[in-house]
């Protein structure tokens, strides 16, 4: 896996970030709460197969509560083909991936953090099929846990940035 200095994440607006993201989300959070904006954290990943390639894109949204919201996007491409069932274990792991070590951080603010999963809740649609592995894998790892239709952070804002 890369490692969080090469990975290049950018705002909504396409404005690069220089820094780590981890020292980003600090300044964002004294910023923010210096400010008196009251957060929450949701991080997603949605993918999206082009032909032979698929994309992912991750977001991290900071919604200012009754202020609107925020966010910061990583997209990767890959051509490494896999079932559906795959896809979507690999969008909760790039998720974690990038939760994980931002946890501490959210903590120390006291920010509350979910990790969404782009999977359907309704056993009629192919993603539900990693629905258990994928609750089990995010709450196993002590974050809380939202899928479709409460999963906004990946189904609609990291939908929306996967080119």
């Amino acid at each position: 896996m890369e490692t969080e200095q090469r990975r290049q994440w950018r705002t909504l607006s396409g404005k690069k970030i220089t820094a780590s993201i981890e020292d980003e989300v600090t300044k964002v959070l004294q910023k923010e709460q210096a400010a008196g904006n009251q957060l929450k954290v949701c991080i997603g990943t949605d993918s999206q197969v082009k032909g032979k390639e698929t994309e992912f894109a991750t977001v991290i949204v900071f919604i200012r509560k009754g202020k609107g919201g925020f966010m910061y996007i990583h997209n990767e491409i890959t051509s490494q083909k896999m079932s559906i069932k795959e896809r979507m274990l690999i969008e909760v792991a790039k998720s974690i991936e990038v939760a994980y070590p931002l946890c501490n951080i959210f903590s120390r603010y006291s920010v509350d953090m979910e990790v969404h999963a782009d999977i359907n809740t309704n056993p009629n649609f192919k993603s539900n099929d990693a629905l258990k592995e994928a609750m089990g894998y995010i709450m196993g790892m002590g974050f809380v846990f939202k899928a479709k239709p409460d999963a906004f952070a990946s189904s609609s804002c990291a939908n929306k940035v996967v080119q």
